[in-house]
């Protein structure tokens, strides 16, 4: 803790040197229009602070915000900005590494879960690709940013196995056939069963897909197989795992080459959303991640991907019928919430695959003035009447929002999703604009760190749930 209170403090007398404004704890977010909005840098580690708890086995449960439940995909996406900080602050171990190790168990729980209670019993028991992929990225991430083995633990290996053996499953889902909602759902059913594709049943927005392969969600998949087949060997020595996730992983890519992407005559190869596999596409986006716009964002495929630009003319404009326009907004919304709601999580993911400083400082102006009351995001908001919103707080836009400041105006580099580069062959990572100038980045870098440090102080321990 010594040592937390002595880094806090040196940052804080160099963002004293470095004034951002008047309050020694606000951050001047530039607008459009040479405007600024100063937001309380506290806000930025929100979610840090109000949604991890620690549990009596020594693991991290995370509440996404104003649901008393922990979603896979939602706890590794909100811890994943914060990882970062780790370096500075060991004393968050305990928080990330316990993250890594719940999930682990809620995967043992139940592998076809998307949500659990604090008490491991399932929430929701919807089948989505993506939420065994999630705790993956973040096993990854906090592994090669911290170098922490503790994090390989018994759980964490037979998890890994699991999600191996599940994905291989729903390749074959007809011939393997482990998993079944018992509700009826607007889906169709018929589907190529050959295409090395992950059949899935729900998209990450927790709707019914419309046809079998969603293609955001394999892409994801691909990514968390290729971290697998680094952290099996390098974890347990388990060159079996490796092999086998390398070989799903190769499948189910050929398979989104082959089948996921279609022909636009007035846009050219472009990504579909969804795919049965013969032929028929759902051409959509929803603010959900993993989406096709923010492919780059989970690494992929690069920004300057001729196939991802024309796919994203395709989803930011109106030819997507879950792309709003209002007085107060443009962006993603879903069919989980009403027409003409736009997410600010689609916002946020908008601005970080961006390669125009002009469209992230457009972003963050729609962000700044759409935000609540307390400067935090709601679930979606209307695009002609903000103060309309679906949830009060949703925690994956808070730290995916934060993960968007540290960015754009602390200059952090982003976060990088998979070893060695996108998956999509030959193409470099991209990079989102930085708005600030380099004395302004080292300024921005030291506030956040001393807020960071302070709250640490004031708050040593995680709180417990009631």
């Amino acid at each position: 803790m010594r040592r937390c209170t002595a880094v806090a403090l040196a940052l804080a007398a160099v963002a004293s040197l470095l004034p951002i404004s008047a309050s020694p704890q606000a951050l001047g977010i530039p607008l459009t229009g040479k405007r600024v909005r100063y937001i309380q840098t506290s806000d930025l580690f929100h979610t840090l602070f109000a949604d991890f708890f620690l549990e009596d086995d020594a693991t991290t449960y995370v509440q996404t915000g104003d649901i008393p439940a922990m979603w896979l995909r939602d706890s590794s996406a909100q811890t994943i900005p914060y990882v970062r900080f780790q370096q500075a602050f060991p004393i968050l171990r305990e928080r990330f590494a316990g993250v890594i190790e719940r999930n682990a168990r809620n995967i043992l729980t139940d592998v076809y879960a998307n949500a659990f209670q604090a008490d491991y019993h399932v929430w929701e028991r919807k089948w989505e690709i993506d939420s065994l992929a999630w705790p993956v990225i973040l096993a990854w991430v906090y592994w090669r940013t911290t170098g922490d083995r503790t994090m390989f633990t018994p759980e964490l290996h037979v998890a890994l196995r699991q999600i191996v053996f599940t994905y291989t499953c729903e390749e074959h889902h007809r011939r393997c056939n482990r998993y079944r909602y018992p509700y009826p759902v607007p889906t169709d059913d018929r589907y190529n069963d050959g295409t090395g594709m992950i059949w899935s049943a729900f998209r990450p927005s927790d709707d019914p897909v419309r046809y079998r392969f969603n293609i955001p969600q394999n892409a994801l998949a691909v990514v968390a197989l290729r971290e697998i087949e680094s952290l099996a060997p390098e974890g347990y020595g388990d060159a079996s795992l490796a092999s086998q996730a390398r070989a799903l992983s190769e499948r189910v890519e050929a398979g989104i080459f082959e089948y996921g992407r279609y022909y636009d005559p007035r846009r050219g190869w472009t990504y579909a959303y969804e795919t049965d596999g013969y032929g028929n596409v759902n051409l959509m986006d929803d603010a959900n991640v993993p989406n096709l716009t923010g492919l780059p964002y989970v690494d992929w495929c690069s920004a300057f991907d001729p196939t991802y630009i024309d796919t994203r003319n395709f989803t930011l404009s109106a030819a997507n019928p879950y792309f709003y326009k209002g007085i107060y907004a443009e962006g993603l919304g879903s069919p989980h919430t009403p027409r003409d709601y736009i997410w600010p999580l689609g916002i946020i993911t908008r601005a970080l695959t961006s390669t125009s400083s002009r469209e992230v400082s457009e972003a963050m102006t729609e962000l700044a003035e759409t935000a609540g009351e307390t400067g935090l995001f709601h679930e979606s908001f209307y695009a002609n009447g903000y103060w309309r919103y679906t949830r009060s707080e949703f925690g994956w836009a808070n730290a995916l929002a934060a993960e968007l400041i540290f960015r754009t105006l602390a200059g952090f580099p982003a976060t990088q999703f998979t070893p060695g580069g996108p998956v999509v062959p030959f193409e470099r990572r991209s990079r989102t604009p930085v708005l600030a100038t380099p004395t302004d980045r080292l300024a921005v870098a030291a506030l956040l760190t001393s807020t960071l440090g302070r709250l640490l102080h004031a708050n040593p321990s995680m709180p417990r749930l009631p």
